[in-house]
């Protein structure tokens, strides 16, 4: 049994000043920064999700729907786009042991859904490391962390969502994204 961390769309534009932000953003930031500090060496990859749009066709919107439409958020090369400074700061001058970037060009919501830069996907880069069990947080838990979630237990993967270092756009939301991952298989702790 193996297992890694996947730290999911932790990113200043899904905090509070943020283009679209989650309450509690910046606080799940810190906590997550804080497990990485005191738990890295209990996984055997520390793993970064980031929306990173280039253009991402018809996902941002001057008028938004907020359920398939949404303001420009993630601007691949910006500032609000690159992991959030607590996080980098946890992760040191090595970062993440794999970093993935989703929606270059078009909706993604799911970790699954990105690549590393040698256009990797994550599963394949789970694969190959022997990764069986994921452990994952971030931001935001009804949207990114529970289709990243619900993904990897479709890939057969073991999965613990670590409540307490992730945060929905509403509480309502969470509750459901939470019923949705144990329904499938995931485990809550």
């Amino acid at each position: 049994m193996t297992r890694a961390l996947l730290i999911v769309d932790v990113q200043p534009t899904f905090c509070e000043d943020g283009e679209l932000p989650v309450p509690g953003g910046n606080e799940v930031a810190f906590r997550i920064a804080e497990h990485v500090l005191a738990h890295r060496g209990d996984y055997r990859q520390t793993i970064t999700s980031q929306d990173w749009h280039i253009d991402p066709a018809d996902h941002f919107s001057d008028h938004p729907d907020f359920v398939d439409t949404w303001p420009p958020h993630g601007l691949a090369d910006t500032a609000n786009a690159a992991l959030h400074p607590a996080l980098l700061a946890a992760l040191g001058e090595t970062g993440p042991d794999v970093a993935v970037r989703k929606g270059q060009h078009a909706a993604a919501y799911s970790a699954f859904e990105g690549v590393d830069e040698a256009g990797t996907s994550l599963l394949d880069r789970l694969r190959a490391a022997g990764v069986d069990q994921l452990d994952v947080c971030g931001i935001a838990e009804s949207h990114c962390v529970r289709s990243s979630a619900l993904d990897a237990l479709r890939f057969g993967l073991s999965v613990r969502l670590l409540t307490k270092l992730t945060v929905p756009v509403t509480p309502e939301s969470g509750q459901s994204a939470r019923e949705a991952i144990a329904a499938a298989g995931g485990e809550l702790v």
